[in-house]
């Protein structure tokens, strides 16, 4: 893999990473407006919370599970493998193409 091979590899590794990370700030700030939202609906009822935490405790395990996959997930060894691996498939495949 030449020097600008393995520039545009960490071009494209830090938009796919940058891409993440706004989807998941994009998928908090959508989780606080709507449970603020179902909050004041619930308590605009009368009685107190009576049902809105339910959903917030639903979606915010599927929001720690969004965590978990772009901030923990992405510093793991396997993503090291994954990109190690990566290159030594993607270097055999460039070798080809410049001999034809």
């Amino acid at each position: 893999m030449t020097g600008g091979d393995q520039h545009n590899v960490a071009v494209e590794r830090a938009r796919k990473r940058v891409k993440e990370l706004r989807d998941f700030y994009v998928h908090v700030a959508v989780y606080v407006v709507v449970s603020t939202g179902l909050v004041l609906l619930d308590l605009a009822q009368g009685d107190g919370l009576q049902w809105s935490y339910w959903v917030m405790i639903g979606w915010g395990i599927g929001l720690a599970a969004h965590a978990a996959s772009v901030i923990i997930i992405e510093s793991q060894p396997a993503s090291r493998w994954e990109a190690r691996k990566l290159a030594e498939f993607t270097e055999p495949e460039e070798h080809n193409l410049g001999e034809t």
